[in-house]
């Protein structure tokens, strides 16, 4: 099998010929990606100062990081949603890095990057007001999931026609030890959301991939029956692996690296190859189902290039190797 190949029958339990990874150099990985450039989904570099998003959000950033948080809101009233600017998803200028993206993959599994459907709405309301938005004003929410989802809807067509294998965004659901909001809303807000943006790329024959982090447990079901088929998760001990493994495994692939809060930051190099096994022994299945992951951000996350070196060593150890 190819990387690429090999990537698609771990995710469709088909017995892939070995664990697939995206792990940095010199372990390599079995994954490329393109998207918008730039992206509507974009946050600021604002490390140097508050800088403002497409939307309008003012956003600063004073840790290492390499992210940061919305101080001001594009969108403080409801009564201003006309006003709003909702950047042009079909700027052509944005789809230039798709022109070669299939070639420049080669034979490895191919990614489009698309609009997260809850962030985005607390990067434009504020984080504060979105919470309450799901109670105080349900039909304008709804009104701005959908334009997201549109949004997503016009990604996939564009990332279709230039032959990639799957569409990824990123949606922060959890705390460290709960949901954000409550379970049932989920479901009866962003549920069809996402089932429509899922239903679309299967449609277009792609992979549905999220990232997710924190304790995510109580919406893992309804995001499965809406459609998604690959869990990036950088966390998993505040939900327990055993768990895990035993509630979802073998429904869901998980991409995960080493618990990046937990035994990556904390744990000794032993701990963390002790680690990659039991993470592997819980959540993988002989057919499939888990693709080793690295955490980009290893500074912001405090992670040694000891610990990283033992984990990707590790991972190759424990069936990532050709």
């Amino acid at each position: 099998m190819t990387p690429r190949e090999n990537f698609r029958a771990a995710v469709t339990f088909n017995t892939p010929r070995r664990i697939p990874r995206t792990l940095p150099d010199p372990w390599g990985s079995d994954m490329a990606s393109t998207g918008m450039d730039p992206t509507v989904d974009s946050r600021p570099d604002a490390k140097g100062g508050p800088a403002a998003d497409e939307w309008g959000s003012v956003w600063i950033n004073i840790g290492v990081s390499s992210l940061g948080e919305v101080k001001e809101p594009a969108l403080k009233d409801w009564a201003d949603f006309d006003k709003l600017h909702i950047p042009d998803v079909r700027d052509e200028n944005r789809w230039g890095r798709l022109a070669d993206a299939r070639e420049q993959a080669g034979d490895k599994f191919l990614l489009g990057g698309g609009v997260s459907l809850y962030e985005r709405v607390h990067f434009v309301r504020g984080l504060a007001n979105a919470w309450t938005d799901i109670y105080d004003y349900p039909n304008e929410l709804a009104k701005l999931i959908d334009i997201l989802v549109e949004m997503n809807l016009y990604a996939i067509e564009r990332y279709a026609a230039a032959g990639c294998d799957g569409f990824f965004f990123c949606d922060d659901w959890g705390l460290q030890d709960r949901l954000m909001i409550r379970p049932a809303k989920f479901t009866e807000i962003w549920k069809p959301a996402y089932a429509r943006v899922y239903g679309a790329a299967h449609d277009a024959g792609m992979t549905t991939l999220l990232h997710s982090c924190g304790y995510i447990t109580d919406i893992l079901d309804d995001l499965i029956d809406a459609g998604l088929d690959v869990i990036q998760m950088d966390q998993q001990e505040n939900m327990g692996l055993e768990r895990l493994g035993k509630e979802f495994g073998g429904r869901i692939t998980f991409w995960c690296p080493v618990d990046i809060q937990q035994t990556m930051a904390r744990g000794n190099t032993d701990e963390i190859r002790a680690y990659v096994h039991t993470m592997i022994g819980h959540l993988a299945r002989p057919e499939g189902g888990f693709i080793a992951a690295h955490y980009g951000d290893e500074v912001a996350a405090g992670h040694t290039p000891e610990a990283v070196t033992a984990m990707c060593e590790e991972f190759m150890k424990a069936g990532c190797a050709d």
